[in-house]
């Protein structure tokens, strides 16, 4: 049976404690309601908790930020597997299978870096929002939308992204309430520079987002005419990730480190 209790914080998209992004983990069974799970994701603060719930050979994955559920998130799954990795829910020979309600996933481990196979994300050109540069100090040189209302905006340099200073009430005004600005990298260890902002979920900035760059890679993939790159997220914490394009799927690269392990005491 389950141990419902046991719940974990997991550094995403790093091997250094207190950078990339924390996400909370909790192996559960079916018998955890979706209120409980939410409410545990608002206790813990973090721009996502996972909640796994074995199913036969395959796991089951949802995501919840403090405000809501989501469908997908990249870092949750990349702490999830490091998880089910280090409990040895897994052989670290054995891919691990996701179902989500973003679509099923799947997670190698390559020595220390796992390596998630997510869908493409389609993107469309749109015409560049007149208020954009109120709600970030600055005017992109194109726009684009994506599924779950994800805007990205491209900055003619580096600094604009380094710079920005988002405005969240009249980000989500102007419906930029899930938003990625990028730009090419000016760093060598990099190939493209991002930041990602989500207030309509409860997030103002997620310190390092996996799942966009599902619409990310494509982009720079066309962009930088190559189909494998590095990116550097410019949040306080950074994060890198490596990135492949690979038809219609892009993998997703990155190690994670635990922090902490703890019961709930209800």
């Amino acid at each position: 049976m389950t141990d419902n209790k046991r719940i974990f914080q997991v550094d995403a998209f790093t091997d250094e404690p207190f950078k990339g992004n924390p996400a909370g983990v909790m192996i559960v069974d079916e018998s955890m309601t979706s209120d409980l799970m939410q409410n545990i994701a608002m206790e813990m603060n973090l721009s996502e908790t996972a909640f796994i719930i074995p199913d036969k050979r395959e796991f089951k994955i949802r995501y919840f930020t403090p405000a809501t559920e989501i469908p997908l998130c990249g870092h949750a799954t990349l702490a999830a597997s490091h998880i089910i990795y280090e409990l040895g829910l897994k052989n670290k020979l054995e891919p691990i299978e996701f179902k989500t309600k973003g679509g099923d996933l799947t997670v190698n481990r390559e020595n220390d870096w796992l390596i998630m196979n997510f869908p493409v994300f389609p993107i469309h050109r749109i015409d560049i929002m007149p208020d954009f540069k109120k709600s970030l100090g600055f005017s992109p040189v194109e726009m684009y939308s994506s599924i779950y209302d994800w805007i990205i905006a491209v900055a003619e340099n580096e600094d604009e992204i380094s710079n920005a200073e988002p405005d969240f009430e009249l980000m989500k005004k102007n419906g930029l309430g899930n938003l990625m600005i990028t730009a090419k990298s000016e760093l060598q260890q990099a190939d493209f520079v991002v930041r990602c902002f989500a207030p309509a979920s409860g997030i103002n900035e997620d310190p390092v987002t996996g799942s966009a760059h599902c619409a990310l890679t494509p982009l720079w993939a066309d962009k930088l005419r190559k189909t494998e790159m590095d990116s550097f997220q410019l949040s306080k914490r950074t994060g890198m990730l490596k990135v492949r394009l690979k038809n219609d799927r892009v993998e997703i690269i990155g190690k994670a480190i635990t922090i902490f392990e703890a019961r709930m005491k209800i």
